[in-house]
């Protein structure tokens, strides 16, 4: 089966600022997270090379949930300028490798993978493997057709979540994911979700009921439920639609073909010279020996 990977590229840019010291270029420009970057895209290529990839962005302008709800992220501090010079550099990384890269103004980079993932799960022998350090895209999975490969400490451990692994991680089907955060929340976007409802009482509720929707129509017939429940739907319904990724995001895709890799990632030898990753060519060097130790597992590690 064939593999078309989706990169979340903001995630694995903050990943890597965070976990990799402060590097700098020839010309003292920050690199670290370019560094971190470069090196996950070389150890992929070298082993477990996906066949079609492409690289998904967030942009600097307000998106449609901050239309919906002024105070999305809005607790979240400015980028430092070293993490935001690199994500604009980051823009030339996945070139070098021969990745196109995709950004919309007014949608986040988990929607360009969402719509992606829309557009091409369901092509015969091809698996989608999307690559992020947010869970979010979790409620993308489907069966093993639709995975999410993320990031458990830094970004050198690894996991993949197929379906199975989702319902063995969360006790629900990832479909069901977007219906528990609107019930929970998520303080990392500052999504407010029903008060008093915790993971616990929400995982159970779900599984009892299947929906968000099914479980306040069968309110009526619960009175402690009606209690709890029933004067927070309008920040459940919100909450939802700030969770849910929109799979129709209004952005031209290419024929599968286009985004095909080259199976030789020497292309990027010049754009690491120019950035001063002398560790990295060395590594590009070794590649034969690299290749020899055989393939990572799936709980590997990305360096």
């Amino acid at each position: 089966m064939k593999q078309l990977l989706l990169i979340d590229a903001n995630s694995i840019i903050h990943r890597s600022f965070h976990a990799l010291p402060p590097f700098t270029t020839p010309e003292g420009r920050p690199s670290g997270a370019i560094y971190g970057i470069a090196s996950i895209l070389l150890k992929l290529w070298r082993e477990d090379r996906p066949d079609y990839a492409a690289a998904l962005f967030d942009r600097p302008e307000p998106t449609f949930r901050d239309e919906k709800y002024a105070e999305y992220k809005a607790q979240r501090p400015p980028a430092p300028d070293d993490l935001v010079a690199q994500i604009i550099e980051a823009r030339n990384i996945f070139p070098a490798f021969g990745v196109k890269t995709f950004e919309k103004a007014g949608f986040e980079a988990d929607d360009l993978i969402a719509t992606l993932a829309e557009k091409f799960g369901g092509t015969d022998g091809l698996r989608v493997v999307i690559l992020t350090g947010d869970r979010d895209t979790l409620q993308l999975v489907t069966g093993d057709r639709v995975v999410v490969e993320t990031f458990n400490k830094g970004v050198s451990d690894t996991t993949i979540y197929d379906e199975a692994a989702v319902k063995e991680k969360y006790g629900l089907a990832p479909d069901q994911l977007v219906d528990y955060k609107a019930l929970v929340g998520d303080a990392s976007d500052n999504i407010k979700g029903v008060p008093g409802i915790g993971p616990k009482t929400a995982t159970e509720l779900l599984r009892k009921f299947g929906t968000l929707d099914a479980l306040y129509r069968a309110l009526p017939g619960d009175p402690k439920l009606e209690k709890k429940l029933g004067p927070f739907k309008k920040e459940a319904d919100l909450s939802r639609e700030l969770v849910v990724l929109e799979r129709h995001a209004p952005i031209e895709i290419p024929p599968l073909d286009a985004l095909a890799v080259e199976g030789d990632p020497a292309g990027a030898r010049p754009y690491f010279e120019k950035m001063g990753f002398d560790s990295l060519i060395k590594r590009m060097n070794g590649k034969a020996d690299a290749e020899a130790a055989g393939p990572k597992s799936v709980q590997g590690t990305i360096f």
